[in-house]
């Protein structure tokens, strides 16, 4: 919102009907403590339609021809896009020492590699990876594809221009800034080699339709995403993952995430530099 905008009042009971679809889209929740903040944020959208309370908001929302796609705004508006590159180090660690050279041993007949990133918000997560997958020199002339998802239009048209500012690059070497990218604009562009990788697709984790065409990977990186969901829509969330891992394909969670009392359709593995989750060959799935 501009300064000096109005803050149109949000009943708790209309903010508890404004949370309930958004959670069924989307999956996000949102405690009573949540309202003044959904408040606060949504009130631009309705100054923005000339809507006078979120009872009109709440009205368009269900039964305008463009309710869909304005329920879609306004979980881009509600949804958090903090990210930068290199993020979570000791991860990352485990990523290219152990999980690629384990999957080049393991693909190097296909010589085909898949890695989804699930929730990429403006693509610093998916242009690490395929940083790390380059600098690793194991996939030279293999098919890798690095998918990144997110619900928000406008984080994705940023992660295909692939320009960032300083705060992007707080966990960055100056090797790696030199290695990867060119000035662009004041900023920093990846360099085209690195974004011949990666490739970008407005998603809704939880839409069992549309998420097929990402097709199967051999490893999904879902980081601070479920943080956001109910316990119920976590559970979803991950058999759908699951479903779109290979044998023995990987999941990379938050360090503050687990799958405890969510899944165990997934086992535990125990590398050096982390605990990662990982898509069992054979077994009945636990949803």
């Amino acid at each position: 919102m501009r300064l000096g905008d109005p803050v149109i009042p949000l009943s708790l009971e209309r903010f508890r009907l404004l949370r309930d679809l958004i959670n069924r889209r989307f999956g996000i929740f949102f405690s009573d403590d949540d309202r003044y903040l959904v408040e606060s944020r949504l009130s631009e959208r309705l100054i923005h339609l000339d809507l006078l309370s979120f009872d009109d908001y709440y009205h368009y929302l269900q039964y305008h021809q463009d309710g869909e796609h304005e329920l879609e705004r306004g979980a881009e508006i509600l949804t958090t896009n903090e990210t930068y590159f290199f993020r979570e180090e000791y991860q990352l660690k485990a990523f290219s020492q152990e999980i690629l050279p384990e999957l080049h041993e393991r693909l190097i007949n296909k010589r085909r590699m898949m890695i989804w990133s699930a929730g990429c918000s403006s693509g610093e997560e998916a242009y690490t990876i395929a940083m790390l997958v380059r600098d690793s020199g194991l996939f030279h002339g293999w098919d890798v594809r690095i998918f990144g998802s997110d619900i928000s239009a406008r984080m994705l048209a940023k992660a295909r221009r692939g320009i960032f500012g300083t705060s992007a690059f707080r966990a960055t070497s100056e090797d790696l800034q030199r290695r990867h990218f060119n000035p662009a604009q004041g900023s920093l562009q990846v360099n085209e080699d690195i974004r011949v990788l990666c490739h970008f697709g407005r998603l809704n984790l939880l839409d069992e339709e549309k998420i097929i065409f990402v097709g199967r990977a051999d490893v999904v990186l879902c980081r601070n995403v479920l943080i956001y969901f109910d316990k119920r829509s976590k559970s979803r969330a991950l058999s759908i993952i699951y479903d779109r891992l290979n044998d023995d394909g990987y999941l990379l969670l938050g360090h503050t995430e687990s799958l405890l009392n969510l899944s165990t359709a997934f086992e535990l593995v125990h590398l050096r530099n982390d605990l990662v989750y990982r898509r069992p060959k054979a077994g009945s799935d636990g949803f």
